[in-house]
C-alpha cells in the first residue's frame, strides 16, 4: 500500500508543480507584443496591421495592440485563438531550438494558427516544409517557452 500511496503523492505533486509554471514569455518590444501589430488582423485581413494604443489588452505579461475595439474584444474573449504560436517568436527559429525576433510581414496562417518568422528569406525556408518545422517547433517549445529572450537573438 505504501508504494501506491507514494506514487499517488508524486503524481499529485507533479500536477501541482505544472500548474505553478509561469506564463509563456511573449515577444514584445516597446511598441507592444509582436512589435505592436494587431494579431487579430492577421487572421481577419490576412495582412499585418499596426495596432493602436487606444485599443490595448494585457495578456501573458505583454501589452497587445489592436487596430479597433472589435479586434481587441475578439482577442480578449479568446486570446489562444488569435495569439501567434511560440509566444510570437520566429517559428523557424523555434524549430531549430532557439528564440529569435520576428518581422510583421513574415507570417503564415496554417490550420487557423498564426506563425511569425524572422524575415521573408527565413519564411521561404519555413514554407518549404511547414508541417515538419511545426512538428519540430512544437517539440522544442516546451523547453523554450519560459527561457528569457536576449535582445540581439
Amino acid at each position: 500500500m505504501r508504494p501506491f500511496l507514494l506514487t499517488v503523492l508524486v503524481f499529485l505533486s507533479l500536477g501541482l508543480a505544472g500548474s505553478a509554471i509561469a506564463e509563456d514569455e511573449v515577444f514584445s518590444t516597446p511598441e507592444g507584443a509582436i512589435r505592436g501589430y494587431d494579431t487579430v488582423a492577421y487572421h481577419t485581413e490576412n495582412r499585418p496591421v499596426p495596432g493602436d494604443r487606444a485599443y490595448s489588452h494585457d495578456w501573458q505579461g505583454a501589452t497587445w495592440l489592436f487596430a479597433s475595439a472589435g479586434n481587441r474584444d475578439l482577442f480578449a474573449k479568446d486570446p489562444e485563438r488569435y495569439a501567434p504560436q511560440y509566444g510570437g517568436y520566429c517559428a523557424y527559429g523555434t524549430s531549430q531550438g532557439y528564440k529569435v525576433s520576428t518581422q510583421p510581414e513574415a507570417f503564415s496562417i496554417v490550420g487557423g494558427k498564426l506563425y511569425l518568422n524572422y524575415s521573408l528569406p527565413v519564411q521561404q525556408t519555413w514554407n518549404a516544409d511547414r508541417p515538419g518545422y511545426i512538428a519540430l517547433a512544437d517539440a522544442n517549445w516546451a523547453g523554450l517557452r519560459n527561457t528569457p529572450y536576449k535582445e540581439g537573438d
